[in-house]
């Protein structure tokens, strides 16, 4: 009964704060670690160099089931109580009682739940450079929202307290998300919507889903920052309301994805291929040394990358050692090298975590000059009128 009591308080406290509930705070994501519902006025958080006020009205339900506990989508229903997931290409078949290799769909008595809709792990006011998008509102930022979940174990995953534990999590409406990326763009932030990150937000797919269509009817942008593994019906179901996508194609082998990742390598390039027909896309590549970053494997991604468009822009990261894997970090001639190998064929090639290397600029393909400065999350552009270089006119592949 107290249960239910407390439930139905913090409820009430919902109604009557008008669902309204700017979440923002760092630059960098923070993980809820406190527990209990956490309400707050006026107060002042640091972001980087900035002061943000927050307010904040969050529920914690979602360890008691309640709201974060709905019946899932793509899913078929089998004999003896089994549930067959078809979410992703795992295409888990789970008994009565248990989770997908995800850990947030569950069969309960032949029905299939989602545990973790709108459970918020970790929020920021991010960049957009940060996801990282370098040609969708260059210098802007995104409210960037996380949950819980994967269905990928990368063994250098750099969020695996989030993908792969149980952090304390918050409860977190589709109005309330999307009150808060509207509350920040009123205070003056360059914020064009929403990014659901930091976990694979395809394993969050019934809130993202919901959030997402809610946030477009506002006028709102949607990022997407995924591993790509998705089953085509999801993905074309969701695509309507997804404005940019950057997807990790996290090396160029199904030996490199079974080995590391726990996956497969064909269905994230078929992923890609549906995505850059429907919406702003962009290319993430972890090089891991020994693994994945060799001449050969760089030039078949690179070959691959170019026949489907050579404007996709391509990011080559440094690996640095995380979670499971203690190999040093990228070399940065690997990283250089790479970077050469990909401008043989693409038209606009980065190279992140690594600084001193420069290859964060956007060069016009054209004549060569400088169109956007980046200095680490600090962005200048300078060489553009619209979507065209300034000094030769020639068409740039950037949404602004």
């Amino acid at each position: 009964m107290y249960c239910f009591v407390t439930l139905f308080l913090q409820l009430l406290l919902l109604i009557l704060s008008n669902v309204w509930v700017p979440l923002v705070s760092h630059r960098s994501p923070v993980t809820l670690a406190s527990p209990g519902a956490v309400t707050g006025a006026s107060q002042v958080v640091r972001s980087g160099q900035r002061r943000i006020p927050v307010t904040t009205v969050l529920l914690d339900v979602c360890g008691k089931g309640g709201l974060c506990v709905q019946e899932a989508l793509f899913y078929e229903k089998g004999d003896g109580g089994r549930t067959f997931c078809r979410l992703c290409p795992r295409l888990c078949s789970i008994r009565d009682g248990h989770t997908g290799f995800c850990r947030v769909r569950k069969n309960q008595q032949g029905i299939l739940y989602t545990l973790n809709y709108g459970r918020v792990s970790s929020y920021a006011l991010d960049p957009i450079e940060k996801k990282p998008l370098y040609h969708f509102y260059p210098g802007s930022d995104i409210l960037s929202l996380g949950s819980v979940g994967c269905n990928l174990r990368c063994g250098f995953c750099q969020n695996w307290q989030i993908a792969h534990a149980d952090p304390h999590t918050l409860y977190l409406s589709p109005a309330q998300a999307v009150a808060a990326a509207r509350e920040q763009i009123a205070r003056g932030y360059p914020n064009v919507g929403l990014a659901y990150t930091y976990n694979e937000p395809f394993m969050w797919y019934e809130y993202v889903y919901d959030t997402a269509r809610l946030a477009h009817q506002e006028g709102l942008k949607n990022v997407l920052v995924t591993n790509g593994y998705v089953n085509e019906e999801p993905l074309r179901q969701i695509l309507p309301y997804i404005d940019a996508m950057n997807i990790d194609v996290k090396g160029f082998t199904d030996e490199y994805y079974r080995g590391t990742c726990a996956g497969h390598l064909e269905p994230v390039l078929r992923a890609v291929e549906i995505a850059h027909g429907h919406c702003h896309v962009e290319l993430t590549t972890l090089l891991v040394p020994g693994l994945n970053d060799s001449e050969e494997e760089i030039r078949r991604l690179v070959d691959w990358v170019a026949g489907l468009d050579p404007d996709i822009p391509l990011h080559f990261s440094r690996y640095f050692p995380n979670y499971k894997f203690d190999l040093p970090p990228t070399p940065l001639e690997t990283l250089q090298k790479a970077w050469q190998i990909a401008l043989e064929k693409l038209r606009y090639v980065y190279i992140g975590n690594a600084p001193e290397l420069g290859g964060s600029d956007t060069l016009c393909p054209a004549c060569g000059e400088t169109l956007i400065r980046r200095t680490g999350y600090r962005v200048q552009v300078r060489g553009l009128e619209g979507n065209r270089c300034r000094y030769c006119g020639a068409e740039v592949k950037v949404v602004v």
